[in-house]
């Protein structure tokens, strides 16, 4: 096989981020739990630079570039794609909240009054290139408007998110650095206007409104998302600096920095009782809300949506299909374990809730492959 046809099959077929991502925490999960597992582990909280340990480093920094790659994309979907038109966009909108909803009512119903109540966000995140790697393995089975539908639905769900982050997960806030921060954002904004289309600029403000985000007390990750707006689109042209952005940060992001987040987020050593574990309050918030919370929510919207006309079903898509789509939508990992930091300070608590985000996206995952492989009775035509 030629260099250009293994590159085309490892960096462009769009399971193989997923499929890395799962070998990254299957590989992490056994270094963490050999003999050696403690050193491990302490490698990925040793401080490499001053205040910044190799964790936070990745949690903190590449995974704004993360964001920055989700932020683009949202900018794309809202000005030229699926969420570009409200009544095209209002049923993965909704479903979005549903799957969003239902899920922090669960954990909230099990966790009400507790000190692990702050984990209430953890349960209603999708994992995009999770979810979307499970249902490309099902391409001949269902139809494409649901890989759209899912698209649609999980950038709205990380939007989502992100709100939830930047408003509910702020620590020790400093107002002048916010200030400073959002001032430099404003820059930006001043040099999109004035079609500045250079892209250095936009970086080194970028870099910039990162730090004083992170001297802020709200996730520096924001910054990513931010800056996101304020490249230059210019309708989407290929030449456009947002689309070359994007085109660049796939890769990378895909596959060094994801795989990265999963390696050092799923350092865990597995201790004491399984049984134990699932029984706290925040296990089953955490389980239910996403194997169980998800589909309920996603399915429950929808459906309310269409009954009262402000949507209709996509072209070949049922209500199966929307079942089985709430299910592989229960995948939270990245995002989910992404909160699951802002959200606790424990680290055994930490520890349990990854176990169960982990346990649940594997029940999730593999509950909507085989309901829509061997359940929903559709089969795509072979052209």
């Amino acid at each position: 096989m030629k260099f250009k046809e293994i590159r085309k099959v490892l960096f462009e077929h769009e399971q193989s981020g997923g499929i890395l991502l799962i070998l990254s925490t299957v590989i992490s999960l056994v270094l963490a739990n050999l003999a050696t597992g403690g050193a491990y582990i302490a490698m990925w909280e040793t401080e490499i630079i001053p205040h910044f340990s190799a964790g936070a480093i990745i949690n903190d920094a590449l995974m704004a570039i993360f964001f920055l790659l989700i932020g683009l994309e949202l900018k794309r979907e809202f000005l030229i794609g699926q969420l570009s038109n409200v009544k095209k966009a209002m049923l993965p909108i909704i479903a979005a909240v549903g799957g969003m909803a239902v899920p922090a009512l669960i954990y909230t119903f099990f966790n009400y009054g507790s000190d692990t109540m702050s984990g209430w966000a953890i349960p209603t995140a999708t994992d995009i290139a999770f979810s979307l790697a499970i249902l490309s393995l099902l391409s001949k089975r269902v139809p494409f408007a649901l890989k759209v539908f899912l698209t649609a639905l999980a950038v709205v769900d990380d939007l989502g998110a992100i709100i939830v982050i930047a408003i509910f997960y702020c620590k020790d806030f400093d107002l002048m650095s916010l200030i400073y921060a959002l001032s430099t954002f404003g820059v930006l904004i001043l040099l999109n206007k004035a079609k500045i289309n250079n892209i250095i600029f936009y970086i080194i403000g970028g870099a910039i409104m990162w730090y004083f985000m992170h001297h802020s007390g709200v996730h520096a990750t924001i910054a990513g998302v931010l800056l996101a707006f304020t490249i230059p689109f210019n309708k989407g042209e290929k030449t456009a600096p947002a689309h070359r952005l994007e085109h660049f940060l796939l890769n990378p992001v895909t596959f060094l920095i994801l795989p990265l987040f999963a390696l050092s987020n799923t350092a865990i050593a597995i201790s004491g009782s399984f049984q134990e574990t699932l029984t706290q309050n925040y296990s089953l918030g955490i389980l239910l809300g996403l194997f169980v919370g998800k589909p309920l929510g996603i399915l429950l919207f929808s459906f309310i949506t269409v009954k009262i006309g402000l949507s209709k079903l996509m072209d070949g898509v049922n209500w199966n299909h929307i079942i089985g789509v709430g299910m592989v939508a229960g995948i939270g990992f990245t995002m989910s374990i992404f909160v699951t930091l802002l959200a606790f300070e424990n680290q055994t608590i930490i520890n349990n809730s990854k176990l169960m985000i982990l346990t649940a996206s594997l029940l999730s995952g593999l509950g909507g492959y085989l309901y829509l492989r061997f359940l929903c009775g559709y089969k795509v035509k072979q052209e």
